[in-house]
């Protein structure tokens, strides 16, 4: 299985477009939370229009499943912790999203909420304590918020992850874990888009402007993750023990070739008829 891993576009809808172009080079897409922006002019209820739309084209392409990031909250619950409503509809369109647990082949899937206050926080471990019970040969957490203490939540200047998942991590050992949150990560010294806790790997794609997102590739069959940025192209062997600094990738595969081919429609637009 082949998984296109993004998160936090913060509505940048060129990114949104090149997400659709690039969806169906995958089994699956994995949306590590964030894809509004609370500080855009764009109203929040605008704003969910729009990327359900998006998120639509992209289940007519392949598996979708996304988990809430901070930026997504658009409402309180009735005991006041804040929510993101809007994501629990998007199971009408066939995307999987909190709370869901995904089983695609031999791979689950844990898709965890943010939580912003006790009760969400005991429904996620609820959720990894069911989950744990199902039998797969990997088992995949989508959580927005990448570890405490791990140089994939490291800010510059402290750590910004959560320190409740260490716990979670520790406990349960999944395989791996996806995340985003903190963008500057992977491309600040003592940063990185890959760690290793105990037998569990955890990412971060981390973020920049533009077109296409940063984004990550966990290819299983051959046990390899790409971390693909402007500037940049690397691998990891997730069969080997934990290794720094990544492999540059040296000889592109055929899927990643195929997505750098993709346009920019706005660039590809023949220029207007001078009047």
């Amino acid at each position: 299985m082949r998984c296109l891993v993004v998160a936090d576009l913060h509505y940048a809808l060129p990114q949104f477009d090149w997400l659709v172009a690039a969806a169906g080079h995958f089994d699956a897409v994995v949306f590590a939370g964030d894809a509004l922006d609370l500080s855009s002019i764009v109203d929040i209820r605008a704003q969910i229009v729009v990327v359900k739309k998006y998120l639509a084209l992209l289940a007519a392409k392949t598996r979708v499943m996304i988990c809430s990031g901070n930026h997504d909250l658009e409402e309180r619950s009735a005991d006041g912790e804040k929510i993101a409503a809007w994501i629990g509809t998007l199971h009408e369109l066939g995307i999987a999203a909190d709370g869901d647990d995904l089983l695609i082949d031999d791979t689950l899937f844990t898709i965890c909420p943010w939580w912003d206050g006790p009760l969400v926080k005991a429904r996620i471990e609820r959720q990894l304590t069911n989950a744990a019970q199902r039998t797969a040969a990997r088992w995949i957490w989508v959580h927005h918020a990448p570890p405490a203490n791990s140089p994939v939540s490291w800010g510059g200047k402290r750590f910004f992850g959560d320190a409740e998942l260490v716990g979670w991590i520790e406990r349960h050992q999944p395989s791996m874990v996806i995340s985003g949150h903190v963008h500057q990560s992977p491309f600040i010294g003592n940063g990185s888009w890959f760690d290793r806790l105990g037998a569990t790997w955890v990412f971060n794609t981390g973020l920049q402007p533009g077109r296409p997102p940063t984004y990550i590739v966990i290819e299983t069959n051959a046990a390899r993750a790409y971390w693909l940025a402007a500037g940049h192209a690397e691998w990891i062997d997730l069969a080997a023990p934990l290794r720094r600094p990544a492999q540059p990738v040296a000889e592109p595969p055929e899927w990643l070739r195929a997505v750098g081919r993709i346009p920019d429609p706005f660039l590809a637009r023949p220029a207007a008829a001078a009047g």
